[in-house]
This record gives C-alpha cells, sequence and structure tokens, in this order.
C-alpha cells in the first residue's frame, strides 16, 4: 500500500510530493498507513517535529486535490485509495500537530466532510496541546468555525495564561475577550477583577 509504485500510481504531482518527504517523515506516513490496514495503533516513539508538520500539511492538500478532481483520470478504486491515505495523513497531524494553520486546515477539511466528531477532537486538542500564542492566532482566523472553537479554548483556559497574554500587544485583545467570556459564562470573580482594573486604566 505504502510502496513507492502505488504513490506513482496517483498521479505525478503527488509523487513528486512524496519523493520530497524526508525519509522519516515518508517512514511515518507508511507505519500509519501498515497501521491503519491491520487496525492496530501507529507507532508513538517517532520523531516529531515543526518539518514533518509542514511536509504532511502539504502532502494532504496534494492528495485532497487529486481525490476531488472531476476528471476521468483516475479509476473509482485508486481516488478510494488516494482518500484513504489522505485520511491516515489527516489523523497524524490531527494526533501531532500543534501549528494554527494546519489545525485550520483539518478543521476545514472535516466541515466539508461534515465531520462534527473530529471537528469535536480538534477542538479537545486545542486546550490540551495548542500554546497560547496559536490559539490566539486561530481566533483572528477569517474561518468562522476555526475563530469559534478557539474563542471557546481560550474561555476555558485558566486565568493566569489569559493574565500572561495581557502584555503582548499582538493577543491583549482577544486575551481581554476571553476573561469577559469566563465572567459571564462562568461566574469568575478572578476574571471580573482583571476586567475591572483593565476597564479602569482604559478610562483614566
Amino acid at each position: 500500500m505504502a510502496s513507492h509504485l502505488v504513490i506513482e500510481d496517483f498521479g505525478s504531482r503527488i509523487a513528486t510530493v512524496w519523493s520530497q518527504l524526508r525519509p522519516a517523515t515518508r517512514g511515518l506516513v507508511e507505519r500509519a498507513l501498515h497501521a491503519a490496514a491491520g487496525g492496530g495503533q501507529p507507532a508513538r516513539n517517532f520523531q516529531y517535529d515543526a518539518r514533518a508538520d509542514l511536509e504532511l500539511s502539504r502532502f494532504l492538500t496534494v492528495l485532497d486535490d487529486r481525490a476531488a478532481e472531476k476528471s476521468d483520470a483516475l479509476d473509482p478504486e485508486t481516488v478510494s485509495k488516494v482518500r484513504s491515505v489522505a485520511d491516515t495523513c489527516a489523523s497524524v497531524l490531527l494526533e501531532k500537530t500543534e501549528s494554527a494553520e494546519v489545525f485550520a486546515q483539518l478543521v476545514r477539511r472535516a466541515e466539508a466532510q461534515r465531520d462534527y466528531k473530529r471537528i469535536d477532537i480538534l477542538a479537545d486538542a486545542l486546550n490540551s496541546r495548542f500554546p497560547p500564542s496559536e490559539i490566539c492566532e486561530l481566533a483572528r482566523s477569517e474561518d468562522v468555525i476555526v475563530r469559534e472553537l478557539a474563542n471557546e479554548a481560550l474561555a476555558r483556559c485558566p486565568i493566569s495564561v489569559l493574565a500572561g497574554l495581557l502584555s503582548d500587544p499582538v493577543d491583549a485583545e482577544i486575551a481581554r475577550h476571553a476573561l469577559r467570556r469566563q465572567v459571564v459564562e462562568y461566574g469568575s470573580e478572578e476574571a471580573r477583577q482583571i476586567v475591572n482594573v483593565l476597564d479602569q486604566v482604559d478610562e483614566m
């Protein structure tokens, strides 16, 4: 399934991107495909870094583009295989990514597939895995669902984390919004005190 020959069958663009992946990233995809085919769990002790994130994101993009093509160039069985590899690639990213850009890509993909369970899993990953600065970046997204998920995650962040963002000129306004939500939705007294101080400073 993960042999070079099968990847070549998917078309030259996919084969080119596949050939540009580092051997470690290719091995990661191959292990995940093998585990998916056998119903087992992929190996979790592999090296994963920002470059693997970028490579897998690009590979997923060309796979999805190929699967969505409205042409007779691919037979239904090959389209099914392309989608299967794409889904496996997305699953690896879902488990590992800490990138705002990749998160937004996965949300858009799940939204297009009406896979709301996957959107819920992505939402849970925000609080457990993503740095606050990345969540703030997502809160500025033009994509409505991405923005809502990020704002929801920030509203559940520890107040100490949000307070730490108040000194950041880029993220301060988003942190204030999250603190106000904690006051309104959770009745947080600590958040209320911080918001009151901020409002007083604004009035001075």
